[in-house]
């Protein structure tokens, strides 16, 4: 009887450490389940416009823009990115007047640093673009700066003349934000710091503004720019972690 009963005191300590065991199993797998749900994220081609391009179109009388923008993730945190436009713009100042006009193509990678809570696809981001440009400057006046301005009156010249076959390359970085306000619809913005590496210019004046660049200033390699765009991901996939 003494037998009896030390047997199934053993016999039940054993079911229970099986039960247990599989209990503890079960809740693995559906830990697991749960977490390569938290983990699939979106991977697909995303293409927008630079908005602000347009405003500047409709309102301002000396400019005319257009941009197309894309991205393409290729992990968690890279996305392959690029840029294609083109632009015309009038700058001048007391000595001359000049019309840039021309296309551009940037190229480049974005990394993000935002950590998505689950189903989220925002974008905090930095990243690097080699840009190239081919313009034509027509200047459209000018006046020849002479320093006895009281005795002699100054040459100016309003016959335009246009400088083809022009093109420039440069490097930049941006800082950004892309927000989905709507199922796979982004809102964005950013800055961006550029810097000249060449640069074709015309004879006897320097380029005022180089599309896809921006305006230059004096001749200093360095410039800034801004955009705030729209986007819709097209989703070709799902990856976990």
């Amino acid at each position: 009887m003494k037998h009896t009963s030390i047997f199934s005191i053993k016999l039940f300590a054993l079911l229970m450490l099986l039960c247990v065991s599989v209990q503890a199993q079960n809740d693995s797998i559906k830990q697991n389940k749960k977490d390569s749900l938290k983990q699939a994220q979106k991977y697909g081609l995303r293409l927008g416009g630079d908005i602000s391009k347009l405003i500047r179109t409709a309102i301002e009388d000396d400019y005319k823009g257009f941009e197309i923008m894309g991205d393409f993730r290729l992990s968690k945190r890279i996305y392959l990115a690029g840029e294609l436009g083109t632009e015309e713009k009038t700058l001048g100042n007391d000595y001359i007047n000049a019309t840039a006009t021309g296309s551009y193509f940037k190229a480049g990678v974005d990394y993000n640093s935002y950590t998505n809570w689950y189903g989220m696809h925002n974008m905090i981001y930095g990243g690097l673009r080699v840009g190239a440009s081919t313009f034509s400057q027509t200047r459209n006046s000018y006046t020849v700066y002479t320093q006895n301005q009281y005795w002699v009156p100054q040459f100016t010249s309003n016959e335009a003349e246009k400088f083809s076959g022009l093109t420039a390359l440069w490097a930049e970085l941006i800082i950004g934000v892309k927000a989905e306000v709507l199922p796979n619809l982004y809102l964005g913005l950013n800055a961006q710091l550029k810097s000249l590496i060449s640069q074709d210019q015309p004879d006897n004046f320097e380029n005022l503004y180089i599309p896809g660049y921006n305006k230059t200033y004096d001749g200093s390699k360095f410039g800034v720019g801004y955009s705030y765009n729209i986007s819709y991901l097209i989703p070709l996939f799902k990856k976990g972690k």
